[in-house]
Formats: C-alpha cells, structure tokens, sequence
C-alpha cells in the first residue's frame, strides 16, 4: 500500500494497553499509532481525519505527560450525536487510540479491561469540545479543532464538482487530489503543536 510520503513524518501516538499485554498481543502492551493507522480505518485521509488523531494526541499527552497514555483507562465524550456531521468519523478515530468504545464495545472480563460505554455521545449539539478523562485519576481535558488558519485552495470547489458530475479530466483530479492532500499535511506537520489549531483546556 502506497501512501503519501508526509504520513510517516506525522506524529506517532505512543499507548501502554493492559488488555494487550495481558492476551500477549503487543509485548509490554505498548502500542504505537501512526497517521497511516487512521487512513487505514476511515479509508481515506482529510482534516476531520488527521484533526482528530491530532486530538486525541493532545489529550492523550496531557493526561499522561511523563507516560504512555494507558488506552482503555480513558472515557471519551463528544459534543453531538453521533450522526451529526463528522462526529462519528472523529469517535471512530478517537476509540482506536483511547480504546473507549460505545454500547457496541468489548464488555469485559470479570470487571477488567472494559470498554463498552466509555464513548458517549451528547443528545444536542454542545459546542465544540471533545472532553477526555482518566478514570482512575478523574482528571480531564477538553480539546478543540480549528482548522481555519489552514486555507482551502480556493480552486477545490470547482474541481470537487467537475468530479462529482463525472465530468474531470486527468489534471483536474490529480490537482484535487494534491491540494486536498497539502492541507492534510500542512496540519499533521506544520500545525500538530499549535494552540490555535490544537487547544488543550485542563477542567476542574
């Protein structure tokens, strides 16, 4: 499989997992997430899709800044329906790197190593912020996404309907395609640290 080669200079997400380690799927339990790991699971790559392994990253870090994030130990709630826009597309992102899992989510051993019901969703749209919490400190985080200091190329619009009315030729979708890319990148490698993309408030 053939990816773009910004994905690999992204950051990596470094997890210690219990449930792992225990059933010998990953030695120590650690775990390591790529960019590459988020495509492989939306199947396809976009700002929703890197914006949310970048928050997760974020909060992931201040939950747990002089260790691995411990996955599985970490609940997850999102500020609208999960059928509301790309709420869904970000949960799904955020359950591969915290393991916190909705009504459909491993159940447990004996009380151990569960996950079903640590993603939650809100029942009406409440802002923006993504809140993460420790269940073993209750410390939490809530993290939001601004994409607007990246800029569309205002050409996108244009050639996004030349392809959706079957009508683009070669250059129009490799152009698409590119510019579509670019911005993707510019966020993972450009943006991944800045407060004004990426904003961290710790909640009391």
């Amino acid at each position: 499989m053939s990816f773009p080669d910004f994905y690999a200079k992204a950051p990596v997400v470094r997890t210690y997992d219990s449930f792992a380690a225990t059933l010998g799927a990953a030695r120590g339990g650690l775990l390591e997430y790529h960019y590459e790991d988020a495509v492989r699971l939306a199947g396809h790559s976009c700002p929703t899709v890197a914006g949310a392994f970048l928050i997760g990253r974020a909060a992931l870090a201040a939950l747990y800044p002089d260790e691995p994030a411990e996955r599985g130990n970490i609940a997850v709630h999102m500020p609208a329906p999960e059928d509301e826009g790309t709420t869904g597309v970000m949960a799904q992102v955020l359950t591969l790197l915290t393991g916190a899992a909705a009504s459909n989510g491993f159940q447990g051993i004996r009380g151990h190593f569960k996950r079903k019901g640590l993603l939650s969703f809100a029942n009406d749209r409440q802002g923006e912020a993504i809140v993460f919490k420790r269940l073993d400190t209750g410390a939490r985080v809530s993290v939001t996404l601004d994409v607007s200091l990246i800029p569309v190329d205002p050409a996108q619009g244009e050639r996004l309907m030349a392809i959706l009315q079957n009508c683009a030729d070669a250059s129009q979708q490799t152009a698409f395609a590119d510019a579509w890319q670019e911005r993707v990148r510019r966020l993972l490698l450009e943006f991944a640290d800045d407060q004004r993309v990426i904003r961290v408030t710790p909640l009391h």
